[in-house]
């Protein structure tokens, strides 16, 4: 029984039977949390996973604990949205800073990725089986003595959750956003220049969020476009949604297509978008650039970029080439969009630029678990492969590629070495691992290293458990690791 009708059924009670001043009691709120595991990806030595938290009771629940345990040969490998500690196969997850409190007929998620197919069992939450039962909190009877039923006040927290259903709607939600706030998108399609310039924080980022039939369009460019990309009156940039400034945003769930450029980052850090949809775009789906370092893209959905300047159709753009350093180097005078994680995404078919760019003076990467199918990839612009690293120190593992025709494939994986000033060591320092490549007959290598002059102080590492199908000459054209 809710507490409304509870309090109904006092209120008749006391009328029928002429009591004034009776002692009654109420059952307080409470939360009740359960939790439901899914895979979001999988490949031959491991797996996505996530947690999905609900709260089915009638008041927050301001914190959470997940433990399961994981069978011998299965571990996590990293983690996110979580902290997460480790006792042998036991696993203990925590809330991180942004996402302990939720409400009633709320979720909160985190991920995982593994090495190792074993599932999770032996799930609790907050001691209580994954499944749900018991509430997470004991909470005293409430005792109230009154002549009548006493007058309970709600209040909704302002400005919590703001339910957009039309394009204007969305464009004033993110005017006004503020550090914790959801905007939350009815099915639908909004048309319109889409921009959100306020910041979120590290425990209290701002979420936009919606169903994968969201649709947001921008059909411009128009208006005279300033000499560097910046919000300017007059001027839509074309991009389908455009951080500006704005870290510590999670963009999740909707899709963004028929737009100049898909989703952009500028400038905003701790960017999180997970599981959208973005296809169907002129140039590049997904950019993090001037320095939107420390973010992540994962379970996303890519294809058909490039539609118009095919060299351009990058499916996700770590950096900026060095060319454009002089509007976007904003870290020293260089794009510094470091450790940024690209997990268990599907890019392709028909990404016209490389599925990965990774552009050089950026550092510390991962790339992992993603699904390539190079299927209609142009060559223009030397696009001619899954993932392009001209960044250093990152770490490329346990991704599936494939090719098939129609397109123009060289390589799975290539370095290149651009000289830039201030100097990097650009296409060094990377690692290979755990790729599974089937080059369809076509392309020459699996990972193609090209310059280990230049990478003597930090060389690229290709490790023997890469394996390559259908190549025309093989793994790599470097020594394997064992």
């Amino acid at each position: 029984m809710t507490r409304k009708r509870l309090l109904a059924a006092i209120a008749a009670t006391a009328s029928a039977v002429g009591l004034s001043g009776a002692v009654v009691t109420a059952e307080a709120a409470a939360p009740s949390l359960s939790a439901a595991f899914a895979q979001s990806s999988s490949w031959d030595s491991g797996y996505g996973g996530k947690y999905t938290l609900t709260n089915a009771g009638d008041a927050n629940s301001t914190q959470w604990t997940i433990e399961f345990d994981l069978p011998e040969g299965t571990a996590i490998t990293t983690s996110w949205s979580s902290v997460l500690t480790r006792t042998g196969q036991h696993y203990k997850v925590t809330n991180a800073g942004f996402n302990g409190t939720v409400k009633p007929g709320g979720t909160a998620t985190f991920g995982f990725n593994t090495a190792g197919l074993g599932l999770p069992t032996g799930c609790t939450v907050n001691g209580s089986p994954c499944g749900g039962g018991a509430p997470t909190t004991t909470a005293s009877p409430t005792t109230t003595t009154t002549s009548k039923p006493p007058t309970t006040t709600t209040t909704t927290p302002s400005g919590d959750v703001v339910e957009v259903d039309t394009a204007a709607e969305l464009q004033s939600a993110l005017a006004a956003a503020s550090p914790g706030q959801t905007i939350r998108l009815a099915a639908g399609t909004y048309l319109g220049s889409f921009v959100a310039m306020k910041p979120g924080t590290a425990g209290a980022p701002i979420t936009v969020t919606g169903p994968s039939t969201a649709v947001l369009i921008n059909d411009g460019p128009s208006g005279e476009a300033p000499s560097c990309p910046a919000p300017t009156a007059g001027w839509d940039s074309g991009y389908g949604f455009w951080l500006y400034g704005a870290p510590y945003w999670h963009l999740e769930g909707f899709t963004v297509q028929e737009s100049k450029k898909g989703i952009v980052a500028d400038n905003s850090h701790h960017t999180v978008i997970d599981g959208v949809r973005v296809h169907r775009i002129d140039e590049e789906a997904v950019h993090f650039r001037r320095s939107s370092a420390d973010s992540v893209i994962r379970d996303s959905t890519i294809s058909h970029t490039g539609l118009v300047q095919a060299g351009y159709g990058e499916g996700v753009y770590l950096g900026s080439a060095n060319s454009n350093w002089a509007c976007h180097g904003n870290s020293g005078g260089v794009d510094r969009s470091d450790r940024i994680q690209v997990l268990g995404n599907h890019i392709g078919p028909y990404v016209a630029a490389e599925g990965i760019d990774v552009k050089e003076g950026t550092e510390g990467g991962v790339i992992r678990g993603n699904t390539f199918d190079g299927q209609g990839v142009s060559g223009q612009n030397s696009a001619d492969s899954w993932v392009d690293v001209k960044g250093f120190g990152y770490v490329i593992e346990d991704n599936t590629g494939t090719f098939a025709s129609p397109g123009t494939f060289v390589n799975g994986y290539e370095t290149h070495n651009p000289g830039t000033t201030p100097s990097f060591p650009n296409g060094c320092g990377n690692v290979w691992r755990g790729n599974k490549s089937d080059l369809g007959g076509v392309g020459q290598y699996a990972i193609k290293i090209t310059s280990t002059s230049k990478c003597s102080e930090r060389p690229n590492v290709v490790y023997a458990s890469n394996t390559v199908s259908r190549a025309v000459n093989g793994l790599t054209n470097v020594p394997v690791t064992p």
